[in-house]
């Protein structure tokens, strides 16, 4: 639980750095405001939704901007491991895309 506890405050860092807008990385300060705000979901609550979704270890959580939408990527590996890739609406929490390998 302690690693899942870390993967969350590393993965929360790295979804601030990961944000891209037109080539550039905002600061984390801006991501904790849209978070702040209400305009984005928690990195957590995206988690939770994606293991409703698909069962499986988190390998990776990104928050990416998409068509002037802010998107949540989580990339987890199921019990068979196989590779599944989410696609998250930052903003609401729908599910936009899922496929696997």
């Amino acid at each position: 639980m302690k690693s899942l506890l870390h993967l969350f405050i590393v993965g929360g860092l790295a979804c601030a750095a990961s944000l891209a807008v037109a080539g550039e990385r905002p600061r984390v300060e801006e991501v904790r405001q849209l978070r702040d705000a209400g305009k984005i979901l928690p990195a957590e609550e995206i988690l939770v939704r994606s293991r409703k979704v698909q069962p499986g270890q988190v390998v990776g959580l990104e928050l990416e901007r998409e068509g002037g939408r802010l998107i949540y990527e989580v990339k987890l590996i199921d019990n068979a491991n196989r590779f599944h890739q989410l696609e998250f609406d930052a903003a609401t929490g729908a599910l936009l895309r899922h496929w696997g390998k």
